[in-house]
């Protein structure tokens, strides 16, 4: 199939443009590089630097759409909620009437977990209530909400996939890795890496009384390729008319300290940490059930383990 990957450029989108390379799709990658990197596009996808509302130049002779653009920052959707609400739910619709006029009509999307908000049970179900508590994931509800409304109306084929923590990296068959790089890095794993390279100093622990085991928050992992070949099943369940959502996570949680002694343990570094109060709005656990793709699609993590995934992240950053 001939696919569009936008945000190809990214992390997660980098590496499930590689899979479907390898699996000999056709692959055009839309990125406007905001927080994308150019040279994380694989060698066998054409590249164009472009936005999202700009799509319609690149559809022509699409299959299939895989849709990870979007702004992703917790923290700046809540001083920026305009940029999120116009570029996450803006663009979106811009890009899905952008499908229609060319006549594609199957999408996989980048959906989230924070589409649940505070969830009332773990581990969270695709039937669970979603009160998202941050204009990210309510812009990212409202994509999911655009997509049942466009499949019931035009008949799109189209599949959410809710992530929670994705870490790790991907080497591919032709021996190129790709690797986390954000600029404002966010997430626990790189941060507390980054220690072990001498990037930081300490790593931050922000709230150590939650009722969880260890007094730490409690969150759910999953390996990037394994993510990653849930989007290609995605795309092979696609069913015109129907708008299916899924949760994606390994099914087991893992504590803030659970982490860090992971870390110290792949990396031989002590990573010291510093205590500090909970930011608000953490909820003490956050873990997915993957039992409907497992049923649905056949998926299941092939890489579970924590170490695993903090080995692959490790290594990759050592790697030129």
């Amino acid at each position: 199939m001939k696919l569009l990957v936008t945000g190809g450029a990214g992390y997660i989108g980098s590496v499930v443009a590689a899979q479907l390379v390898e699996a000999g799709h056709e692959v055009v990658v839309l990125d406007d590089l905001s927080t994308g990197h150019a040279d994380a596009v694989p060698s066998g996808a054409r590249f164009v630097q472009g936005s999202i509302t700009d799509a319609s130049g690149v559809l022509t002779g699409v299959d299939g759409v895989l849709h990870f653009a979007a702004r992703s920052l917790v923290g700046e959707s809540v001083d920026k909620p305009g940029l999120y609400w116009g570029h996450n739910l803006g663009g979106t619709l811009a890009l899905l009437d952008a499908m229609r006029a060319a006549g594609v009509g199957r999408i996989v999307f980048s959906s989230t977990a924070a589409t649940y908000g505070e969830p009332e049970r773990s581990p969270i179900l695709e039937t669970d209530p979603t009160r998202p508590t941050n204009p990210y994931g309510a812009s990212k509800l409202a994509v999911d909400t655009a997509l049942t409304a466009f499949a019931g109306l035009y008949g799109l084929a189209a599949v959410s996939l809710r992530y929670f923590n994705v870490g790790g990296a991907y080497t591919a068959p032709d021996g190129r890795t790709y690797r986390e790089r954000h600029t404002v890095e966010t997430h626990l794993i790189p941060n507390v890496l980054a220690v072990a390279l001498g990037g930081r100093e300490t790593v931050s622990l922000f709230g150590t009384d939650y009722p969880t085991p260890d007094g730490t928050c409690v969150r759910d992992y999953v390996h990037v390729a394994d993510l990653a070949r849930a989007h290609l099943l995605a795309l092979n369940a696609c069913s015109p008319g129907e708008h299916r959502i899924y949760n994606l996570g390994s099914g087991t949680g893992f504590s803030v300290r659970e982490v860090l002694s992971v870390c110290r343990e792949v990396t031989g570094h002590p990573i010291p940490a510093v205590e500090l109060d909970r930011r608000p709005g953490d909820p003490a656990v956050l873990v997915a059930s993957s039992e409907k793709i497992q049923r649905d699609l056949g998926w299941k993590p092939e890489h579970p383990t924590l170490k695993e995934i903090v080995t692959d992240a490790w290594t990759a950053l050592q790697t030129p």
